[in-house]
């Protein structure tokens, strides 16, 4: 974790000097070597990717970190199913812990999704392929969707979905382990959507759109903000709190997950002071006495609040006065025009 920590902060300039600069050097060749392997690696897998019979919709993103893409997935299964369509996640349950029961099993993005998603099969396999089979073969899926799927080469699409936070699309435009992008900028001439999340009044977003159609000019560019819905208790998640309950109160806030700024600054927009935050490793795999550390420094500081997010929320037991912020996703931009693109690949 000391060394994560040392390496972000070098690869993001907040540590200068002969040696930082030095392994930044190092870390770009390394980049280069990493960028002509996935280019191979796509091209190979592509070639002779995997066909189902039944509808395959990615959503991905290009970057490491935190971009909505699983508020987008619980979004778009939502969508799907109003329609009446049979819905399967497919994910690889990134950190999910084997020898542990419930949302350790999983792994916290698909227990999210399983809890607030009783309609849709969550289907927790490395193998995409095996999974999705047993999705259409056992229970009749006609829609598969991948979850983190942009990298998943080998298996043919329908619709390839990009999400991107519009607060850090790209990071430092590298590639990993000397930035942060998973792939060639060059690699979103294959989405057929962009959908930018975080988007918020008054925030420019101008020339990121600009950038995304001089890569792709047929891509759909939604834009979409984060919509909170509510506060629930870690007790009793069922009953939903209103939102201007805890204005003016003093909160600590925590958080495991990729961009916890978004989700700091949704906060402090209901109204509520933020006086101690928490960030944590994104999937974090909370142990009774991180959280008991949590709630002690609460009561040192006096807060009134500890507030964390739906994802968290999953990996943390009961018996904590936790507060946990409800949202979903929102489009405000080009809403019936992403739905003719979804719906039109049923016609086909």
């Amino acid at each position: 974790m000391i060394l994560a920590d040392e390496l972000y902060n070098i690869i993001t300039k907040r540590v200068n000097g002969p040696v930082a600069k030095f392994i930044r050097g190092f870390l770009f060749l390394l980049s280069l070597v990493y960028g002509m392997v996935v280019v191979v690696l796509s091209g190979f897998n592509k070639a002779r990717a995997f066909r189902f019979k039944a509808k395959v919709i990615s959503v991905g993103n290009i970057t490491l970190g935190g971009t909505g893409k699983t508020t987008f997935v619980e979004y778009l299964a939502g969508k799907l199913d109003s329609q009446g369509k049979k819905v399967a996640i497919l994910s690889r349950g990134y950190k999910r812990n084997l020898r542990r029961q419930g949302p350790e099993c999983l792994g916290d993005e698909p227990a999210m999704l399983e809890k607030k998603l009783s309609f849709a099969r969550i289907m927790v396999d490395g193998d995409r392929v095996r999974s999705g089979l047993k999705a259409i073969e056992n229970y009749a899926s006609d829609t598969l969707i991948l979850d983190d799927g942009m990298q998943q080469w080998r298996i043919f699409k329908d619709l390839e979905i990009v999400t991107i936070d519009v607060t850090n699309p790209f990071g430092n435009h590298r590639l990993l382990p000397a930035g942060f992008l998973r792939e060639p900028l060059s690699a979103l001439k294959r989405a057929n959507v962009f959908i930018l999340t975080q988007c918020r009044p008054g925030l420019d977003i101008g020339d990121l759109i600009y950038d995304l159609k001089r890569i792709n000019p047929d891509a759909l560019i939604v834009e979409s903000e984060h919509e909170p819905q509510g506060f629930s208790r870690i007790d009793n998640p069922a009953e939903l709190l209103s939102l201007n309950l805890y204005k003016d109160k003093k909160a600590l806030v925590f958080s495991g997950i990729g961009n916890p700024e978004g989700f700091e600054e949704t906060i402090r927009s209901l109204g509520i002071k933020i006086e101690h935050t928490v960030r944590l490793p994104d999937h974090h795999d909370y142990s009774h006495e991180d959280v008991y550390n949590i709630m002690n420094e609460a009561r040192r500081k006096d807060l009134d609040l500890v507030i964390t997010t739906e994802k968290d929320a999953v990996k943390i037991g009961c018996g904590f006065n936790i507060l946990v912020l409800n949202i979903k996703l929102k489009i405000v931009k080009n809403e019936a025009e992403f739905d003719r693109r979804l719906f039109e690949l049923y016609s086909l």
